[in-house]
């Protein structure tokens, strides 16, 4: 045997599998088909966002939250439904969300984790108590976003290469897994060329050798598949219309989905992979790292939300409510962009980028950039996309802003009468205190939330009042970001064969799982718990592999 355990995929989930089986005094392999630069993976570029539940957080700025809530809010965004293949899946939803109430904050406390202490309120649902939606806010923010949550795993694998337990193998693309009497027992693939190009940007496949590991146990963590296009549009599920004729990208270009099916040929099920999930609100990068590389708006309430022909998008398809409603909704409308109408004050209080790179003091854990985000003016790398995105118009008056939008597009969809009649039906609802719309009721209840009124819900007012421009248009696109289905997993991230049986000496563990179980959020997110289900499903898998 070449170690106890090889590991494919050095991103977050393989980082964590690989603590686990180091503490447990295993010697590992992790193999990953990119440089040592990608280390840490697509967390790396996350805005650090984590599922907590009843945490110290949420208690001071009063928010009631408890197991029971949190559990009945995961059932009614998740929408179990198929007998067989949500099996293990719902199995792994129950245990993932005792985790984040009970030992996750503290075990990652423990490892030098700390949290920005406004809690944010991520997919706000809009729907009843038992539907979609996050009741209360549940999104921790990592001090230093992905970033600071890769530094405790990132230092321990490093410090395991100095005392021998761990061996990187960068730029070892895994083309199949060996077998011995039906045991998977290594793998197998190609060495690609040297690369020196910086993290995230596309990298040579060039080969110029073959490899061969041979091990006890082997860990499956490369990924989902939101960077190959291909995939994307063989799994786009019905329900959600017809898959985008274009689309931003939303993760590096090796989120290629290529170890799904080398798992499923040595055994793997592979479930639900008609369940993913994608943004709605992403704008084209004015610097692009990767291919097509987009970035996701986390917005507030208050943007105005048209589609391409200038209709406002019905109840709950606010900013930040329901993201696959949304989708499914856009979808239908025949058109692969849709509009945010919005003025400089919403945009100074609202508008955050997703993505470390984008929060530079949130990543930097830079109290003086802090201190500016609290201050008047947008944030500086929202005013950079404003000046710079080719996704953004800026204008005085509606008229020029239409035109601006229309400018935009191969052909002019927008009328500006139309425009027009839905900017002042909402501001008329914003002259008095109460009103039927039900925008204009989240936003003024959101800021009854101190966490929301401070950092991320402007005071409300009239698009059209002049002391709160200028007005401001942003098209929108089609994100992709997350594989919400995958490899079929036990509690203990033992891969399952389609008969439930487990394949001998295979495990898997994060977004190639589905985060668990082959899809432990069922249809939907709750946000906050894709780098937390690679926290989760790692440890299991590390654990469990470790014998």
């Amino acid at each position: 045997m070449d170690a106890d355990a090889v590991v494919v995929g050095a991103g977050l989930a393989g980082l964590v599998t690989t603590c686990e089986l180091v503490a447990a005094g295993r010697r590992v392999v992790l193999v990953d088909q990119e440089s040592t630069a990608n280390i840490g993976g697509q967390a790396y570029w996350s805005f650090g966002g984590l599922f907590l539940v009843d945490s110290p957080e949420q208690r001071r700025l009063g928010v009631r939250d408890s197991l029971d809530l949190a559990w009945q809010d995961w059932e009614g965004t998740a929408g179990f439904d198929r007998e067989r293949e949500d099996t293990w899946p719902r199995r792994w939803a129950r245990a993932y969300v005792e985790f984040a109430a009970g030992e996750k904050r503290a075990w990652l406390h423990g490892l030098g984790v700390r949290f920005f202490p406004v809690v944010g309120w991520a997919e706000r649902g809009g729907h009843g108590a038992t539907g979609p939606g996050n009741s209360v806010p549940r999104f921790h923010i990592v001090w230093g976003t992905g970033p600071g949550l890769l530094e405790p795993f990132v230092r321990r694998v490093r410090a395991a290469v100095d005392e021998g337990l761990v061996t990187l193998a960068p730029r070892h693309r895994v083309d199949r897994l060996t077998t011995t009497d039906g045991v998977v027992d290594g793998v197998a693939g190609t060495v690609l060329e040297p690369s020196t190009t910086a993290r995230g940007v596309a990298s040579s496949r060039t080969a110029v050798g073959e490899f061969e590991l041979r091990a006890a146990a082997v860990v499956v963590t490369s990924g989902g598949i939101g960077a190959n296009p291909e995939l994307v549009r063989r799994y786009w599920p019905a329900r959600l219309g017809s898959p985008p004729a274009h689309m931003l990208t939303g993760v590096p270009a090796y989120v290629d989905g290529r170890m799904l099916d080398i798992a499923a040929d040595a055994g793997a099920n592979l479930v639900n992979r008609d369940r993913m999930w994608h943004y709605t609100e992403g704008i084209t990068n004015h610097s692009p790292v990767w291919p097509s590389h987009g970035i996701r708006i986390l917005p507030g309430p208050s943007s105005l939300w048209l589609d391409a022909l200038g209709n406002r998008l019905p109840v709950p398809n606010f900013p930040g409510f329901d993201t696959l409603g949304t989708l499914a909704h856009l979808r239908g409308t025949g058109h692969d962009h849709s509009w945010f109408v919005l003025t400089q004050r919403i945009i100074e209080k609202e508008f955050a980028l997703s993505g470390s790179e984008q929060n530079p003091d949130l990543t930097g854990r830079n109290l003086r950039l802090l201190a500016q985000r609290l201050g008047p003016g947008a944030p500086g790398p929202v005013e950079a996309f404003k000046e710079r995105g080719e996704d953004f118009v800026v204008a005085d008056t509606l008229g020029e802003l239409v035109a601006g939008m229309n400018a935009l597009t191969p052909e002019p969809l927008l009328d500006v009468a139309q425009v027009e009649r839905e900017v002042r039906a909402r501001d008329r609802e914003m002259a008095n205190e109460y009103s039927k719309d039900l925008q204009v009721t989240a936003v003024r209840a959101a800021r009854a939330y101190p966490g929301d009124r401070l950092v991320r819900v402007a005071p409300p007012h009239r698009l059209l009042d002049p002391d709160a421009g200028p007005l401001i248009a942003v098209r929108l696109h089609v994100l992709t970001r997350k594989t919400l289905g995958g490899i079929e997993t036990d509690l203990d991230g033992r891969i399952l064969r389609a008969d439930g049986a487990p394949v001998p000496g295979l495990f898997a563990a994060g977004e190639a799982a589905g985060f668990g179980g082959g899809g432990m959020h069922g249809y939907r997110s709750l946000e906050g718990t894709f780098l937390g289900g690679c926290l989760f499903s790692g440890r299991q898998a590390g654990r469990a592999a470790a014998g």
